[in-house]
């Protein structure tokens, strides 16, 4: 994800550039001039990322390998929406300095505007304004966005405005630019990510984003393993590809509600029943528990991800760990490696949960492991005084064997092992990989 976006921004940066010395130099006052030049930065930085982050929306599968799944997909769409966002306020603050400028120089040595005069003229004055408007709605959509406490629902309504945010300020950007930028680099660059922006767009406002990896299905299951916990397993269509081990899809239970993504918490039986464990942790996922019914018809889109069995280095010690309903993409694991043997891994399995005398996985996590010998599974009750901690890990490592880390569960426990592990590990000795899509 740092990558992708470091190196946007680099590119950018370096094209930008690239046209400020092969320019002629701007005639003016050197306040004016680094205003100028800074305008036309900001601004290409801001296009730029935003036009990034409506390609990602339409969750292109060629990106899922190099970029580690899905998860990190849609991680890396949302950070070039905020850079994007934070680019655009930089953008208008030094639209703004035109004030300042004047009170402490005046006028005098001001860059001048090019004038092409008639309609391109009237359509410069448009896209102006337009884009002040335009960055004012996205300025709010930034905000609503960081705001975790906004209910989703609304939130994913007021999102679909966003490819239309999006070309009234791309056509901004194609008016705006100096004449002489698109005959260099930046304009080059420019053009194609507008391409793959508006791309994004378009496909976002005719709804055909994922449609072509949708199945239909209907609930043949509901279990209630605890209060908290809802199980429903669904029956797909025929269409169904199925899935590997440890992958997500994105269910649709109510059309109002939208898409929501679940890991699916079991291996590929051939039957194209798939099953969900999902935990009552938002707004949404509480309000299920009653909503569904046996017989229900739901959407599934999916699969994706690159949380998988087969993905796992040779080289290294495994150690799987979960914390609570991230045990989800383990129960899958281990009924895969039952239904094939000859997958036999060597595997400690760490399991974190609140209460392990409560925990319903825990049986289950027992019978699974019964006939996998090579899976050391580990409880950690935290009612019971029980925790995994970065040392114990490698306290427990085999002969300075390479670490293998697979981690599904809290955010605040990954980053708090993530950093204990990097403390007594080399970057070499630790591979650490994290299932993290996040919506919003």
């Amino acid at each position: 994800m740092k990558r992708l976006l470091i190196s946007l921004i680099g590119f950018i940066v370096g094209a930008w550039g690239w046209s400020v010395i092969r320019s002629p130099a701007l005639d003016g006052a050197l306040p004016w001039v680094i205003r100028q030049h800074a305008l036309h930065l900001s601004g290409l930085l801001a296009i730029a990322l935003m036009s990034l982050a409506m390609y990602l929306a339409t969750r292109p599968l060629w990106l899922e390998t190099p970029l580690g799944g899905m998860d990190r997909v849609y991680r890396t769409h949302k950070w070039a929406g905020i850079l994007a966002g934070i680019f655009a306020i930089a953008h208008w603050l030094i639209e703004l300095s035109d004030g300042p400028i004047k009170s402490m120089i005046g006028r005098g040595g001001r860059v001048h505007h090019e004038k092409f005069g008639g309609l391109l003229d009237n359509l410069q004055h448009l896209a102006k304004d337009l884009g002040e408007w335009t960055l004012y709605a996205l300025l709010a959509m930034l905000a609503l966005t960081l705001w975790q406490r906004f209910p989703y629902r609304f939130w994913r309504l007021l999102h679909r405005v966003m490819p239309v945010l999006y070309l009234l300020l791309a056509f901004h950007a194609v008016m705006l630019l100096p004449a002489a930028y698109w005959r260099e680099p930046a304009g080059w660059l420019l053009a194609l990510l507008l391409v793959a922006g508006s791309y994004g767009s378009v496909r976002s406002l005719s709804g055909s984003i994922g449609r072509a990896r949708q199945t239909t299905g209907k609930i043949v299951a509901i279990e209630r393993p605890t209060s908290d916990i809802l199980g429903v397993s669904v029956r797909l269509d025929a269409s169904w590809s199925g899935h590997r081990a440890g992958q997500f899809a994105f269910v649709t239970f109510d059309p109002v509600e939208g898409a929501h993504p679940f890991t699916i918490a079991s291996a590929d039986g051939g039957d194209r029943v798939v099953n969900f464990q999902i935990k009552a942790l938002g707004d949404y996922t509480r309000r299920l528990d009653g909503r569904l019914h046996p017989g229900q018809t739901v959407t599934v889109e999916g699969p994706y991800g690159q949380f998988q069995l087969p993905r796992r280095r040779a080289n290294a010690q495994q150690v799987w760990i979960a914390g609570g309903i991230g045990i989800t993409p383990f129960l899958a694991w281990l009924e895969a490696l039952h239904n094939a043997p000859g997958q036999a891994a060597a595997a400690e399995l760490h399991y974190c949960t609140a209460n392990r005398e409560a925990d319903p996985f825990v049986a289950r996590l027992h019978a699974l492991t019964a006939d996998l010998p090579g899976i050391d599974l580990q409880i950690h009750g935290a009612r019971q005084g029980e925790q995994l901690t970065a040392e114990r890990i490698v306290a427990r490592r085999q002969a300075r064997q390479k670490l293998d880390i697979w981690f599904c569960g809290p955010a605040g426990f990954a980053k708090a092992l993530r950093a204990g592990l990097r403390q007594r590990l080399s970057a070499d000795e630790l591979h650490f990989h994290q299932e993290a899509f996040v919506i919003r």
